[in-house]
């Protein structure tokens, strides 16, 4: 799985690419949560290339949320692809992370 993170004022937008499995996702963790712990409170998570989510990546994404929740953080999913929404579905976390059409909607959504 690739990662790109960029950061644009203070919004961090990941893009994730490939799969986001047991295998993957403690490099998910090791960008996520330092630069949570380091005080920054937006984030976008860019699914447009991510093909699968395990568990694993869900758990990620949970610990994530419930640290981002402790400082009024938003934490906002876009270009989801089918498969994977339906993970989230399935899993009843759709009501914990907001999902959005594109990376604008979502950061127009994040500033608000």
């Amino acid at each position: 799985m690739q990662i790109n993170v960029e950061k644009i004022e203070d919004i961090y937008i990941i893009s994730l690419e490939g799969n986001l499995d047991s295998n993957t996702s403690g490099a998910l963790e090791k960008k996520l949560i330092p630069a949570i712990d380091q005080n920054n409170t937006k984030f976008i998570l860019d699914f447009s290339k991510l093909r699968y989510i395990s568990s694993a990546g869900l758990r990620v994404l949970l610990g994530a949320a419930k640290k981002l929740n402790q400082f009024r953080g938003k934490l906002i999913l876009c270009s989801v692809k089918s498969d994977v929404k339906e993970v989230f579905e399935i899993a009843g976390l759709l009501p914990i992370f907001p999902i959005c059409d594109d990376p604008e909607t979502a950061a127009s959504k994040i500033l608000d």
